[in-house]
């Protein structure tokens, strides 16, 4: 007999899920996140960390301004390592001379050349000076008689009360003064330490640098190694060539508005020269800022009339600049874009003031290789791979194997 049934329904058991439960803070966070719009949850998160961009940056822009000392020092060096590293080899494979010796006396010899430099000029300038002073005191008597006599008709007693009241200014700031002189002599003073610190480096950079690289290469991972070691070649290849054009570029304007000068007979010609000389290496600024001295001294020296001669051939020697000798030189050596230029050569001059201006372009267009080259984007295909010069450094520095030192 088949069993009546009973009107109940035997309940379903459900089948076990693998999904595991939702924590208990995901229950309640879920809510207002599903809250939230989309579009501000990308702004948040893009905002912090934009904030925390910022500090880092910020934090290293701190780092650079108190240790500018040490750091402008080494970059220096490598600046005159790649200048003077074909001297260096030179002497090492021609003429015989052992490493640590051709070291040596290139950086002999570069000192002795910037020091013969700097005095010849040095005395160009204490001689011509006293003429130019008593020069510009006299156009500042001719400025003041056309003032008062001149179109303008301006009051002769006005004048003297303020030429008065600038005297009593200055006395009354003399403590300013004082406190200037003081950190103008703790600036001489950090140049020369800074300037011990870049010969030592560079002493050593010349003598052993494959070694010291090598072993700054060895503390990275093994997989890291040979694309670093690579992309630092490409990067000083980039600083060379930065250094050799830019010093051809220099030295063209130097000529130029130097030999200008001379001809027209201006004091101070070789001063001048040198000034443009140094001055170049800044970007934008250091042309106009030279430019802008030699046309003054001009103005002083002969007038109105030199003076727009002067002024021409400062624009003639600075389109030749911008317009052949750049593009030409530095085009592919630096690979920036000129609003590139302008911001780092801003952001250098914040950081670590002229010094910094003048060594932010090699630093940027160095760090704009090795990241290309990094991403896939080598901009000197031509040069290959150089594995055998690592892998014997490395080889060098690991010593002689464990076995044999046993035996």
């Amino acid at each position: 007999m088949s069993p009546r049934p009973t009107g109940r329904r035997t309940p379903s058991i459900p089948a076990p899920s693998h999904e595991p439960a939702p924590a208990p803070e995901q229950k309640a966070s879920r809510p207002v996140l599903d809250s939230i719009p989309r579009s501000v949850q990308v702004a948040a998160g893009w905002s912090w960390r934009l904030v925390a961009i910022t500090i880092a940056l910020a934090g290293v822009v701190v780092a650079l301004s108190v240790g500018k000392v040490i750091w402008v020092s080494v970059v220096v060096a490598l600046l005159l390592t790649v200048l003077l590293l074909p001297v260096v080899n030179y002497l090492e494979a021609r003429l015989r001379f052992p490493r640590g010796a051709a070291a040596g006396l290139s950086v002999i010899g570069l000192v002795a050349f910037v020091t013969g430099l700097l005095t010849m000029a040095g005395r160009e300038i204490v001689q011509g000076f006293a003429d130019l002073r008593d020069q510009a005191l006299e156009g500042f008597d001719a400025l003041l008689e056309y003032a008062v006599n001149g179109p303008l008709g301006l009051d002769r007693d006005e004048i003297d009360g303020y030429v008065a009241q600038i005297g009593d200014q200055i006395g009354s700031n003399s403590q300013t003064l004082i406190s200037g002189a003081l950190s103008v002599t703790t600036t001489i003073g950090q140049v020369f330490a800074g300037t011990l610190i870049a010969l030592f480096c560079l002493l050593f950079f010349l003598k052993d640098g494959k070694t010291i690289w090598a072993w700054l290469i060895r503390l990275l991972p093994v997989g890291s190694r040979m694309p670093a070691f690579e992309a630092s070649r490409r990067g000083m290849l980039t600083l060379g060539s930065y250094v050799r054009a830019q010093i051809l570029v220099a030295l063209v304007d130097a000529i130029g508005i130097g030999v200008g000068a001379a001809i027209l007979g201006l004091p101070l010609a070789l001063p001048l020269g040198v000034l443009v000389f140094l001055a170049s290496f800044i970007p934008f600024v250091g042309a106009i800022a030279t430019g802008a001295i030699a046309i003054l001294v001009a103005l002083v020296d002969q007038g109105p009339a030199t003076a727009l001669i002067m002024a021409a051939i400062v624009l003639g020697v600075q389109q030749l600049e911008g317009n052949v000798l750049q593009p030409l030189l530095l085009g592919h050596a630096v690979s920036l874009h000129p609003v590139a230029v302008l911001l780092v050569v801003t952001g250098g001059a914040l950081a670590a003031g002229i010094v910094g201006a003048l060594l932010a372009v090699p630093i940027a267009a160095t760090i704009n290789t090795v990241v290309l080259y990094l991403h896939g984007r080598d901009k000197f295909p031509a040069l290959g791979l150089d594995p055998g010069g690592l892998e014997s450094e490395l080889a060098r520095l690991s010593g002689p194997p464990s076995s044999k030192r046993k035996a």
